[in-house]
């Protein structure tokens, strides 16, 4: 039998006192009543129903986190051992709180409020008006459905992308000088991708491309005069950024696929377009599917070329709703109205990606 020495740890029952217990409980309740206290004197004041002599929100703050310090103290307290493994992860959920839940609510507030940086009055509450508004907002539907057309345009991405990676999975020459080269729109910003080709290579006057197009026959090539090629060009450029890392990640997926089961294909007689149709595709359905949802969430958040290259123009026909909210913020200083489409679109963009996920996961289930 094992002398005691030899372990390394013994797990002993902890031997907690009632009056340890009653501590923990009064520090953890004590510290959210300060807590409580001090957020409803805050909130009264902000709505102007007393005035405790609060200038900004940090007794709040303050408040919080005693009560984040009380709360992981209380529980060694209480809990003894157990207590000590919930702060591995206590902490870490208290973070995110103060940093993600805190601010949402903050934003809820500023949504339903009249709140233009150019006024004097500074911020005041107003109902449902910003809602209103949006609801007779054209500019700000036509930016939804522009989000609408972009996002469709990532069917056609994730074509030339399996292309890619298709050709570059095959023996080819130069094969590895042209991962490279398809790779390097991936290494630059978008920033850098809309001065350097939409404000210097499709400039109306001494562009390349605009120089091109005029020898081939387009007497006065325009890129972003009509609202129809303005949008075909922005789908253009934010495909040409992206493309390449929906390459990379499918060609990732080819290379994983076992060589036996695409060999025992061809035995069976299968030409290279049935193998691709009934081996390789179904096999990279996962990786697929992970692909568009990754490159769903980066089209939601697309603003940086539009901002840069057409300001949403000509007439908000190339605005997407990030780069419609910015322009809200910088060009109209209208925080609260602004605020709220980013709260409305926050919830659109939940409902679509969790329905898009219930619908991916049904149909990428195996079925035997």
């Amino acid at each position: 039998m094992a002398e005691q020495g030899d372990f390394l740890h013994v797990v002993t029952t902890d031997n907690l006192s009632d009056r340890r217990i009653a501590i923990g409980r009064a520090i953890i309740w004590g510290s959210a009543g300060i807590l409580a206290v001090v957020a409803l004197f805050q909130t009264l004041q902000e709505t102007g129903y007393a005035d405790f002599g609060f200038s900004t929100w940090r007794p709040t703050l303050y408040a919080y986190v005693l009560w984040a310090i009380c709360l992981c103290w209380g529980q060694v307290l209480i809990r003894g051992e157990r207590g000590k493994r919930v702060l591995f992860v206590l902490p870490a959920a208290l973070f995110v709180i103060s940093m993600v839940v805190f601010p949402l609510l903050f934003g809820l507030v500023i949504a339903f409020s009249d709140w233009n940086l150019s006024s004097p009055t500074g911020r005041t509450f107003n109902g449902l008006d910003n809602l209103r508004q949006m609801w007779t907002d054209d500019f700000y539907w036509n930016a939804l459905a522009n989000m609408v057309r972009y996002t469709l345009a990532i069917i056609v991405e994730y074509a030339i992308a399996f292309g890619l990676a298709l050709l570059l999975n095959s023996q080819i020459r130069a094969r590895k000088f042209f991962r490279v080269a398809f790779l390097m729109p991936l290494m630059l910003s978008p920033v850098a991708v809309s001065w350097m080709i939409g404000k210097s290579m499709m400039e109306v006057r001494f562009g390349p491309l605009a120089r091109l197009a005029r020898e081939l026959g387009w007497d006065s090539p325009s890129f972003f005069g009509s609202p129809e090629m303005a949008r075909l060009t922005i789908m253009v450029m934010d495909a040409w950024t992206y493309i390449p890392f929906m390459m990379i990640m499918i060609l990732a997926g080819l290379q994983a696929i076992p060589k036996d089961i695409q060999e025992a294909a061809r035995v069976d007689g299968a030409r290279a377009w049935r193998g691709f149709w009934e081996v390789t595709f179904p096999l990279m359905l996962p990786v697929s599917i992970t692909v568009i949802l990754i490159r769903i969430i980066f089209k939601l958040k697309l603003a940086d070329i539009i901002i840069n290259v057409t300001s949403g123009g000509p007439g908000g026909a190339t605005d997407s709703v990030t780069s419609f909210i910015f322009r809200e913020y910088r060009d109209r200083s209208n925080v609260g109205y602004g605020t709220l489409l980013a709260m409305v679109y926050l919830v659109v963009i939940v409902i679509a990606i969790t329905i898009l996920m219930k619908l991916t996961d049904r149909w990428a289930r195996p079925r035997y």
